[in-house]
């Protein structure tokens, strides 16, 4: 069987665009598997939306790592992982992708922030960036420690969500390139996508650009081919639908005189015995009671 990143590899190969679901846990990631994305993100502003820390290198390598196995073990399409900057340093870098790839994640993502970073979106936020040589070090240790040739080492640059402007996101993103990125994400918080786009058009490399529309959610999918992005990241909906919908169905719970002025909203439990496989469990049984039968165990 294939592995996960051999899985990404290929689908790069022979779609025009790959269409990535956020997930924060087991059951997100499963649910972006049965509804037929090319992969799941295991982002760190999920993680720790679902831990209730802030999105600023609170949670540890070990805690992201625990959550991006769980994942892992929960569906077959390939998991994409966040990992912020990295952890730390070059050395640092080494140890998180010998770790996740012995999980069976098909990928690492590591951006040019400092260390502790903020989340790229936060008003006001902090968004200081490494030098470029120390960042290049970074992509150089993920690049060496990796086992599997496919396993993607992905550069996120934030030159565009630092101010930086279009030159400097080409010129480190060209650098991350040629210190042995396997792919390019560049990010931008703009409602428009036009400095995207620009960044796309002018950009010379040749291994896959990402993106992650958040903030311009009015690009379509046929502009981000036009403009040869290779993979579309929808990083936080999940969460977001997530946070929206229990807080709906909790504030009428809260005020509800039967659980059947809700019922009709959620999930029935045979849904959820379907999402964890317990029906798998009584043809297990049905099956090794037949078994126990024919060894003369059971009359």
């Amino acid at each position: 069987m294939p592995s996960g990143s051999e899985i990404l590899r290929n689908k790069i190969k022979e779609k025009s665009i790959l269409k990535i679901g956020g997930a924060f846990d087991g059951m997100s990631a499963k649910l972006v598997e049965i509804t037929e994305f090319d992969a799941v993100w295991a982002g760190s502003f999920a993680i720790s939306a679902t831990h209730a820390v802030p999105d600023a290198s609170i949670m540890t390598m070990t805690e992201f790592l625990q959550v991006a196995k769980n994942m892992v073990d929960s569906c077959d399409i390939p998991i994409i992982a966040d990992c912020d900057t990295g952890f730390g340093g070059p050395s640092n870098v080494s140890y998180l992708v010998k770790q996740y790839e012995k999980v069976g994640v098909a990928g690492i993502s590591i951006e040019d922030k400092i260390f502790p970073k903020q989340n790229s979106l936060l008003e006001n936020g902090k968004q200081e960036l490494l030098s470029e040589k120390d960042f290049v070090a970074k992509i150089i240790a993920a690049n060496e420690a990796k086992i599997e040739p496919d396993f993607m080492i992905i550069a996120r640059t934030e030159a565009l969500i630092a101010g930086m402007g279009v030159d400097e996101a080409i010129k480190r993103a060209t650098a991350y390139e040629n210190a042995g990125a396997d792919a390019i994400l560049i990010h931008s918080k703009n409602k428009s996508p036009q400095e995207i786009f620009e960044f796309c058009d002018t950009w010379k490399g040749k291994v896959p650009l990402i993106v992650v529309p958040t903030s311009y959610g009015s690009v379509t999918i046929d502009e981000l081919i036009n403009h040869n992005i290779k993979m579309v990241i929808y990083a936080n909906q999940t969460l977001r639908i997530a946070h929206k919908s229990m807080l709906m169905i909790l504030n009428k719970l809260k005020k509800a005189n039967s659980l059947d002025e809700v019922n009709g909203e959620i999930s029935s439990m045979e849904e959820i015995f379907e999402l964890q496989k317990m029906f798998d469990i009584k043809s297990q049984e049905k099956d090794i009671e037949k078994k126990l039968k024919n060894m003369g165990y059971i009359t």
